[in-house]
C-alpha cells in the first residue's frame, strides 16, 4: 500500500513506503530529491534499479518565484518544476520516496548504510549526493527575506527579468571586478557595493567607470523591502541608494555533513570534486547538481543528475556481470 505526507516546502502529496523496522536494501540510495536528484533517479529507475530518495524538502530555492533558462518550462515557479518531475519519476516502480534527512553515512562490506534523523537504517551499493549547498548570507538585515526574489546570484537564470533596471553588486576585488564586467551586459545602471573599503585595483576600478559603473564603499545598514522586493540599499553614513536587483555571491557550505564522514575530497572552491562521470573521489559515491559546480541552475542539475544515473547504472553492471 502506499502511504502518503505533505511536504511542507512544496505542498504536494509524495508517495513513499512503510519501512519495516530491519534494514532495508536498494542498489542506490540518492540523498536530495530536488532537480538533480530526480533526474538520477528517472535514470536509474529506467534502468530497473531499486532506488531509494531520501529527500529533505528544502531546496535551496525555495523563496525564487519563478525558474528561468529551462527548455519547456522558462517562467514555471521552482514547485511546479518539481511536482511535474515527482511525478514522473513515481511512475518507475522502482522507485521509493522518503519524506526525511539522511544524517549519517558510513561504508559497509556490500556498500553504504544511511540513518535518517528518525533512525531508519537503509543500505545501498551505491549512492548519489544530490544534496545540494547551504548559502551563508552576509548578516545584513533584510537580505534574507529578498534572497531568490531581488537579491540574486544568476544573471543567465535572473537577468532577463530585471534588464536595464537599475541594479546592484554586492562583492569586492578581483570577482567584484569580474562579475561588474559581466552584468553590465544586462544593464548600464549599475553599482557595485563593496560593503567597505574597496580591493579592487586603481586599473579595475577605471575600466568600470568607463563603463558608467559606479562603486560604493560605504558599508550597508539595511536592504529595505516589500515582500522580498528591494526598494532601497540604506548605507551606514544615512544615505540610500533605490533598486530593483542586487547580484549576490554568498559563501556556502555543503549541505550533507556525510559527505565529510565518508571522505569525499572537496575542491579548493568548496564544491565536490567529481569527474566527467560525477564520480567523487571515494568509490562508489556520486555527486550531482549544486554541490559539484557553481552554475546553479535547472538545466544543469537536471544534466548532471542525468549522467550520475547513468555512470552509476553502468558501474553496477561491470560489477555484476
Amino acid at each position: 500500500m502506499q502511504h502518503y505526507c505533505i511536504n511542507e516546502s512544496f505542498f504536494y502529496l509524495c508517495p513513499y513506503n512503510n519501512f519495516s523496522s530491519g534494514m532495508s536494501t536498494f542498489d542506490v540510495i540518492i540523498i536530495g530529491g530536488s532537480y538533480s536528484g530526480l533526474s538520477a533517479a528517472m535514470t536509474l529507475g529506467r534502468s530497473l534499479r531499486k532506488v531509494l530518495v531520501i529527500d529533505a524538502g528544502k531546496p535551496c530555492n525555495r523563496q525564487t518565484p519563478h525558474s528561468h533558462n529551462f527548455l519547456t518550462q522558462d517562467g514555471s515557479t521552482p514547485a511546479e518544476i518539481s511536482i511535474i518531475g515527482k511525478d514522473q519519476v513515481a511512475k518507475y516502480d522502482t522507485v521509493t520516496f522518503l519524506d526525511g534527512m539522511a544524517v549519517e553515512g558510513k561504508k559497509t562490506h556490500s556498500g553504504f548504510e544511511i540513518k535518517t534523523g528518525k533512525g531508519e537504517l537503509f543500505e545501498g551499493k551505491k549512492l548519489i549526493f544530490a544534496s545540494g549547498i547551504k548559502d551563508i548570507l552576509p548578516p545584513i538585515p533584510g537580505l534574507e527575506a529578498c534572497w531568490g526574489i531581488s537579491v540574486i546570484h544568476c544573471p543567465y537564470c535572473h537577468g532577463y527579468e530585471v534588464r536595464n533596471q537599475r541594479t546592484g553588486i554586492l562583492a569586492n576585488g578581483e570577482f567584484g571586478f569580474e562579475f561588474g564586467k559581466m552584468i553590465t551586459n544586462w544593464t548600464k545602471d549599475l553599482t557595485l557595493f563593496t560593503n567597505g573599503k574597496s580591493t579592487l585595483t586603481k586599473e579595475q576600478k577605471s575600466s568600470l567607470e568607463s563603463k558608467n559603473v559606479k562603486t560604493l564603499e560605504t558599508e550597508i545598514e539595511e536592504i529595505q523591502h516589500q515582500e522580498g522586493q528591494i526598494q532601497c540599499i540604506k548605507l551606514a553614513d544615512g544615505s540610500s541608494v533605490s533598486l530593483k536587483a542586487l547580484y549576490a555571491k554568498p559563501n556556502f557550505e555543503q549541505n550533507s555533513s556525510i559527505l565529510a564522514a565518508l571522505g569525499c575530497e572537496l575542491k579548493s572552491n568548496g564544491y565536490l570534486e567529481v569527474d566527467q562521470l560525477q564520480k567523487t573521489t571515494v568509490p562508489g559515491v556520486f555527486a550531482c547538481g549544486d554541490n559539484t559546480n557553481m552554475f546553479r541552475s535547472v538545466a544543469f542539475a537536471v544534466s548532471s543528475g542525468t549522467m550520475a544515473g547513468a555512470a552509476c547504472n553502468k558501474e553496477l553492471i561491470d560489477e555484476e556481470f
